[in-house]
């Protein structure tokens, strides 16, 4: 065999010896993309969350609930109006142990109270009057007395005498807006100047 025959055969099995190319690795997706986190998603095992329609946002409990709630009302009114009744009124009545058709500002907070999970009351009975609300509130430690420095926060209790609402919000000018059952029949939006129009006090649910 010529040199040249033995150095083609060497050439051969040289070649023969090299391991074929490796493929580069496909490019992934453009991070920050909806197919990139996707396919994140699906290798690890998850599937993507699918959307909410209509998304709101829940009650919940505590003020925030309590507010929640009082504002899904305004605008219920008593039919006949002056009649202190109405079939949702006659719901929040029942937030209360044994009232019957009547003034129903106490009744409204009773309710909205038992919905955001901060019911009134020693064993959570509600009241049909505002003095004897106020008057737990005392024995509870829960009642603040209006004053000179006293600011209410969202979702206390504003009382005055016979009446009761929620407080919604103060304002930067410390006028005070609130949410009121039974205010010229039915459940309104009122504001108030910083003494919160004479309210003699507040009740703290949370």
């Amino acid at each position: 065999m010529s040199v040249t025959a033995v150095l083609e055969r060497i050439a051969e099995i040289r070649a023969g010896l090299v391991p074929p190319p490796v493929a580069a690795p496909a490019a992934p997706a453009a991070v920050g993309t909806a197919a990139s986190f996707s396919a994140l998603l699906q290798s690890a095992g998850a599937a993507p969350a699918p959307a909410v329609p209509g998304s709101t946002v829940p009650t919940g409990t505590g003020g925030a609930g309590l507010l929640a709630a009082v504002q899904r009302e305004v605008g219920v009114a008593e039919q006949p109006p002056g009649s202190n009744d109405a079939p949702r009124i006659a719901q929040y009545r029942q937030a209360t142990a044994g009232s019957g058709v009547g003034p129903w500002c106490a009744y409204f907070t009773s309710w909205a109270a038992r919905e955001a999970g901060m019911p009134l009351g020693e064993s959570g009975q509600g009241f049909g009057s505002v003095d004897a609300l106020y008057a737990w509130a005392q024995r509870a430690g829960r009642a603040v007395p209006n004053g000179p420095g006293v600011v209410p926060r969202p979702g206390d209790l504003i009382v005055w005498d016979e009446h009761i609402g929620v407080v919604k919000s103060v304002l930067p000018d410390g006028r005070i807006q609130t949410v009121e059952g039974n205010s010229s029949d039915q459940v309104s939006r009122r504001v108030h100047d910083a003494s919160g129009g004479g309210a003699i006090g507040y009740v703290r649910l949370g």
